[in-house]
């Protein structure tokens, strides 16, 4: 898989985690400009998904298994849009340390799918 987009995914949702973490430290709940960088960092995420997606399908295989890995990327792709959802229901400043975890989770899925491809 493409290392690039996999640790720009991750940069990402780590500066999104950073910055939602701000808004809670200032006791604020997620913003327009907050879902503006969701946005973003998903799109990322899509982007990851459809690039493993047609590696599989040129018959590139990851080294710790197919199901796996098809898994860590559906994962991934869905989890800043939960913790948007989730914020969106909690328009306190506990919406913003939800979207705060949500970066570190999708950080944390982007360094696993890395190990998943490369072995």
């Amino acid at each position: 898989m493409l290392d690039g987009l996999t640790l720009a995914t991750g940069v990402a949702a780590l500066l999104l985690a950073a910055w939602c973490g701000w808004a809670a430290h200032r006791d604020q709940p997620t913003k327009d400009w907050h879902f503006i960088g969701m946005a973003v960092v998903s799109v990322l995420a899509l982007v990851q998904l459809v690039v493993g997606v047609v590696q599989l399908a040129r018959g590139e295989e990851p080294q710790q298994g197919t199901t796996i890995f098809v898994a860590y990327l559906l994962g991934a792709f869905a989890c800043i849009p939960a913790a948007g959802f989730m914020s969106l229901a909690e328009r306190t400043r506990w919406g913003s340390v939800t979207v705060a975890a949500g970066g570190v989770v999708l950080a944390v899925l982007e360094v696993r799918l890395y190990d998943i491809w490369r072995g």
